[in-house]
């Protein structure tokens, strides 16, 4: 338990502090952000405010991590875990195709960065190499991901076999981390979503490593592996978000970017898959769902009768343009967002206590 406070609490100062060192450098080097022209007018004074601001994310949740471990290493011998360090290795990933995605906007401004070739390959490589590595290096003849598709644990009749999970995990992965992109378009919507959801994956890893098979074998036990660890490594990535979130706030000072977002995106999808919840994300990140069915309907929509559903997509651009502030919107879904992961927790929490019964 104090190994994840450190990773939280160091994550958390380490985002708070880097932040505005980061967006001094950025200004000064004039590394701003490029505002589509379609959009919303309002957002037009946004032009040229820092971005990549997800370099913070990133860096924060790798010292709050790393930092917590070597702090419980002096005490207690703690050592990374192959989950822990899995997921990470999909956050940081997916970061670093979005860091060039990014970099490329700012040196030749303009609104789009990496072209779709590159970036899908980027992607495809990190999900495909993350989802071969998650079903090997077996401990105690249980690997950090199963080939069976899960809820709030693994549903026996829904095996995907080695091929399937591959395909299945990088499409999960591709559609979370471009999920959480398209969300990342008002001031502090995504950085505040993501803090819920990594908060939410903290509770349920340090639940699984209270009623963990390896540990226990009782009726209901989750045959997770590391979810204390992965537990540690999700309450530094909500201290990360949270940190950022002071300054990401409306009216934000700096922007996470594709470097932030494609890296919150990857890391969700990772946490669902090492922790056996991968259906279950669908309901704790509804908003980011949400959003994206918004663009896909749409654009579907448009193309079969040339009208639109919504004034505008993303979704929360719609409701800016029916006359709510974008200060609205945000607090707004992040009470949908809030609501969602109590569902959420409320599900896999209901899950235990009808095993817990029938024993």
């Amino acid at each position: 338990m104090r190994s994840i406070l450190f990773g939280a609490t160091i994550a958390l100062i380490t985002s708070l502090l880097l932040t505005p060192l980061l967006i001094r450098y950025l200004r000064r080097r004039a590394y701003g952000q490029q505002v589509r022209d379609d959009g919303p007018q309002t957002h037009l004074v946004k032009q040229g405010t820092p971005t990549m601001g997800g370099l913070v994310i990133v860096a924060a949740t790798v010292l709050g991590y790393f930092g917590a471990h070597l702090i419980s290493w002096t005490q207690f011998g703690s050592q990374p875990s192959v989950s822990g360090l899995l997921v990470l290795y999909l956050f940081v990933g997916l970061g670093l195709v979005g860091f060039l995605d990014d970099y490329i906007k700012i040196a030749k401004q303009r609104s789009l960065g990496l072209n779709k070739t590159a970036k899908l390959v980027g992607q495809l490589f990190v999900s495909i190499s993350f989802a071969v590595m998650a079903l090997n290096f077996k401990t105690a003849g249980t690997a950090p991901a199963a080939v069976t598709l899960s809820f709030v644990r693994d549903i026996a009749v829904l095996s995907l076999g080695s091929i399937g999970f591959v395909v299945f995990a990088v499409l999960f992965i591709s559609g979370f981390s471009n999920a959480t992109n398209l969300t990342d378009g008002l001031d502090g919507l995504a950085a505040g979503a993501s803090t819920m959801v990594f908060g939410a994956y903290t509770v349920i890893s340090f639940w699984q490593f209270n009623h963990q098979c390896l540990r226990s074998q009782v009726e209901g036990c989750y045959p997770v592996r590391d979810p204390l660890d992965l537990a540690l490594l999700a309450a530094a990535m909500m201290g990360a978000c949270f940190g950022f979130l002071w300054w990401n706030a409306n009216p934000a000072r700096i922007y996470m970017g594709d470097t932030g977002s494609l890296a919150l995106g990857g890391g969700m999808a990772g946490f669902a898959i090492i922790s056996r919840t991968e259906l279950l994300l669908f309901v704790l990140g509804a908003l980011f769902v949400a959003v994206t069915l918004s663009v896909a309907l749409q654009v579907a929509f448009f193309k079969a009768t040339g009208r639109r559903i919504f004034r505008m997509a993303p979704l929360h651009h719609h409701f800016e343009l029916a006359g709510w502030t974008e200060m609205t919107v945000v607090v707004r879904f992040w009470i949908v967002t809030g609501a969602a992961v109590a569902l959420g927790l409320g599900i896999f929490y209901a899950d235990w206590l009808g095993r817990a019964t029938l024993q």
